[in-house]
C-alpha cells in the first residue's frame, strides 16, 4: 500500500514540475513559451501544401504520420510581418483546444530554444496594454535571468473557431471568394 501512495505522490509532484515547465522559443527576435504539457513534437521545417481560401497566418498544411495538420504562422498570427525560414526554423507540433475537441496544430517558429522551468511566482499576469500582441494570447509574463519571457496561452492563439470565423469573416469584407468555372456550351 505504501508503494501505491509513494506513487501516486510522485505522478502528482512530476505533474505539479511539468505546470511550470516551459518549451522556450525565438520569433522576431523576442523569447516566447507554450507549456509544456501541450507539445506533442518539435519537427524541422519541411514542405508545406498550400490550401487555398485559408487566413493568411496558415502557411499551409502537413503530413503528420498520415494526419492533415494545419501549420501557423505565429508572427503572421500576431499581426506582423510573416516569418522567413531559414536554417534553425522549425515546427512545433502542439495540442490545442477546439470546440469539436483537441486538436494538433503546428507552429512555424524562428527557432527552438529550450525548455525552462518557471515557477509560478515568477510568472507576472499578462500587461493590459503595451504589448505588440493582443493581451488574451498573453497567458503571463515569465521572469528568467533578468529577461521577461512572454508565455502564450495556446487554447487562445491557436483556438481552431476563431481561425475559422476569421476566415468565413474575410469573405464577408470583401475579399474575392472562389468562383464557378463557367461551364462551355456543347457545340
Amino acid at each position: 500500500m505504501g508503494k501505491l501512495v509513494k506513487e501516486e505522490a510522485s505522478a502528482r509532484d512530476t505533474a505539479e514540475l511539468d505546470q511550470h515547465q516551459y518549451l522556450t522559443f525565438m520569433l522576431g527576435g523576442e523569447i516566447y513559451a507554450i507549456g509544456i504539457l501541450c507539445i506533442k513534437e518539435i519537427i524541422e521545417y519541411g514542405q508545406l501544401t498550400v490550401v487555398p481560401m485559408m487566413p493568411g497566418f496558415v502557411r499551409g498544411v502537413i503530413n503528420l504520420r498520415g494526419a492533415v495538420v494545419p501549420v501557423v504562422d505565429l508572427s503572421s498570427r500576431f499581426g506582423k510581418a510573416s516569418t522567413g525560414v531559414t536554417r534553425r526554423s522549425c515546427i512545433v507540433i502542439v495540442e490545442a483546444e477546439g470546440g469539436e475537441g483537441r486538436q494538433d496544430v503546428g507552429v512555424l517558429v524562428d527557432a527552438v530554444n529550450e525548455v525552462l522551468e518557471i515557477p509560478a511566482a515568477d510568472i507576472e499576469p499578462p500587461p493590459s496594454f503595451g504589448a505588440r500582441i493582443r493581451a488574451d494570447f498573453i497567458s503571463g509574463m515569465g521572469k528568467v535571468g533578468g529577461h521577461f519571457v512572454i508565455v502564450l496561452n495556446v487554447d487562445r492563439v491557436l483556438s481552431v473557431d476563431e481561425m475559422s470565423q476569421l476566415n468565413q469573416g474575410n469573405w464577408s469584407q470583401g475579399e474575392p471568394q472562389a468562383q464557378e468555372m463557367p461551364v462551355a456550351a456543347a457545340a
